[in-house]
């Protein structure tokens, strides 16, 4: 940790590091010698300053340099995910807002998809909306005609959002209507995410919900993971923008029912 600045003053490391995150989640990856150029310093300080961003799940290294992408092992942050595929997650946000019924109860995950779907909940109401995703939590806590319920757990930086035992205890307790999830990828049989951790939530949203719709832009597959989440077949509907290849849609369409999003 670096000693705090005087006056309150933000720390020269912390803006430097802020600087290196601000950049790379931008870029989505940067060299060491062009992280070196941006900041001013040294390599050698540019390496300790990665290190520690890499130690707080923020950015993940490799020979050479610093990435924001994901990778079969490895989830990108979730400020990093926000900014990729906005208009295929907005068009599959509108398809999936009709099958939002007023009044029912709906649980959402921690993904970047399903809070496109959150920021039109205004338009339904009332509902009662369930989520361990904390910019999900802030989007509706002044929303009047949604009854929020907060859940809580392990916070991850990374991810934005709550988990661990704490909150899959909590999903376990609960018995909603719909739960709309997302995932890193998938395959035309098979959902996959990278963290285990994040695998026992999504697993228990599935099995509290009478209804699961599974929300994906065609940038995450056909691809894999290291964990699997639960076949296709388990949700009840699949929403995707139309990005999507004919032969994978065929597929999918034998497992789930699917609705394709115009972009």
């Amino acid at each position: 940790m670096s000693p705090p600045a005087p006056g309150g003053a933000v720390h020269p490391r912390t803006a430097r590091q802020q600087q290196i995150v601000d950049h790379v989640l931008a870029a989505g990856s940067a060299s060491a010698a062009e992280l070196v150029e941006l900041t001013g310093v040294s390599l050698m300080t540019v390496h300790r300053d990665v290190d520690e961003l890499v130690r707080r799940g923020l950015v993940r290294k490799y020979r050479g340099g610093v990435s924001a992408q994901p990778t079969s092992v490895f989830e990108s942050h979730s400020e990093f995910r926000r900014t990729r595929h906005r208009a295929q997650k907005a068009a599959i946000a509108d398809a999936a807002l009709a099958m939002v019924e007023p009044g029912s109860s709906i649980m959402v995950d921690d993904s970047s998809t399903t809070l496109a779907l959150v920021e039109r909940l205004h338009e339904v109401g009332p509902l009662t909306v369930v989520t361990n995703y904390l910019p999900a939590l802030q989007l509706l806590k002044d929303v009047p005609e949604v009854r929020l319920i907060g859940l809580g757990g392990d916070y991850s930086r990374t991810h934005d959002s709550f988990g661990g035992i704490a909150c899959c205890e909590s999903v376990a307790s609960m018995a909603v209507d719909s739960a709309f999830v997302s995932t890193s990828s998938m395959t035309g049989s098979m959902t996959y995410h990278q963290e285990q951790d994040i695998v026992l939530v999504k697993r228990a949203m599935i099995e509290a919900a009478t209804r699961t719709v599974l929300l994906m832009d065609s940038s995450k597959a056909p691809r894999r993971a290291l964990h699997q989440v639960r076949p296709l077949e388990v949700f009840d509907a699949l929403v995707i923008d139309d990005g999507v290849g004919d032969d994978l849609l065929v597929e999918l369409r034998e497992h789930t029912r699917v609705t394709v999003a115009p972009t």
